[in-house]
């Protein structure tokens, strides 16, 4: 009887019935994990976002314009320039500059890659952004050698950067971390009083010139945390393991002959120039634990630096050497 009156019911209206509408959900948040509960993106996020990748791209144009100028002030100004050419000079310096450039290719990604990703962009193109934006930068350098007649463009030095931005790349992608950091060290090389002019000649007098130009004072560094790679281990955090290369008692790109300012040719060949190699101990500031955020900018900054720690040697001579503290 009640499925007839049903029936009766729905021939005298033949208005489909209306489906009732549920209520609005909602979200019960009383049970979520404070450090986890959902909110509401803030209004403003998408501008504020903005605004910081405006930010961070006129940095970036302001600091690659104004190195460009620096650079041809002061190192290019005093050489003639010609048309754009090419040239080989992997055999120089026993490829250190090779190394300095890998190195220094690297750190401007990290730190490139670091102002990306403080802008809130999506965290690959944060990374692709930092890769390119250092591969960039260091094109600078052999655009303007490209044009010195003292120079030219290397390939060599192109495919150095391109390691280094690389390095950067594929840990961030891969392991989202720099487990293999790329680090530099600085001692000071102590010159015989006859070679002390033509080390000034070639690496300049004062200390910043010295750090950045004097192949025989730097060693650089590939640094790995042994933690990331053993993690089921008692080993600290922040120790990694380092393997090391240096080159020293080197007087010219290719060999230690040159001109002096009377024309004279002076033949130093006598001194041998040595590789060195080393295995060494390091420590991985980043991974200090600290809540406050200028520790931590500053130990990402001095990351870039090889901790001074006894180190073991070998070089080209087919020799040991125990090195009590060494950077």
């Amino acid at each position: 009887m009640g499925c007839f009156t049903g029936f009766t019911t729905f021939a005298q209206d033949p208005q489909p019935p209306q489906k009732s509408i549920p209520p609005a959900l909602t979200l019960d948040t009383s049970n979520i994990p404070w450090q986890e509960k959902i909110t509401p993106a803030h209004p403003t996020s998408k501008s504020s976002r903005n605004k910081k990748v405006w930010l961070v791209s006129g940095a970036h144009a302001i600091v690659w314009t104004g190195t460009y100028i620096a650079l041809n002030k002061a190192w290019y100004a005093d050489y003639p320039k010609e048309n754009f050419h090419t040239f080989n000079d992997f055999h120089e310096w026993n490829q250190m500059d090779k190394a300095g450039h890998i190195w220094t290719t690297y750190q401007l990604a990290r730190i490139s890659g670091a102002a990306w990703k403080w802008t809130g962009l999506p965290e690959k193109t944060a990374i692709w952004l930092g890769g390119g934006s250092a591969l960039a930068f260091q094109s600078i350098i052999e655009i303007q050698d490209g044009f010195s007649q003292k120079w030219g463009f290397s390939w060599w030095d192109m495919a150095a950067n391109t390691i280094g931005s690389g390095a950067y790349i594929a840990q961030e992608l891969g392991w989202k971390e720099q487990r293999i950091q790329i680090k530099m060290g600085y001692w000071p090389y102590n010159y015989p009083e006859d070679l002390e002019s033509r080390s000034n000649d070639l690496f300049g007098t004062g200390s910043i010139e010295r750090i950045l130009k004097d192949y025989n004072s730097q060693t650089y560094w590939i640094s790995a945390n042994l933690r990331r790679f053993i993690p089921v281990s008692h080993i600290p955090r922040w120790l990694n393991l380092s393997l090391g290369y240096s080159s020293d008692l080197m007087l010219g790109g290719m060999d230690n002959t040159w001109t002096d300012d009377q024309g004279n040719t002076v033949d130093r060949t006598d001194i041998p120039r040595i590789r060195r190699y080393y295995l060494s101990i390091d420590a991985d500031l980043t991974r200090i634990n600290t809540r406050s955020k200028f520790l931590r900018s500053l130990f990402s900054v001095c990351n870039a630096i090889k901790i001074p720690a006894p180190a073991l040697e070998f070089n080209s001579d087919g020799k040991f050497r125990f090195h009590a503290l060494h950077q």
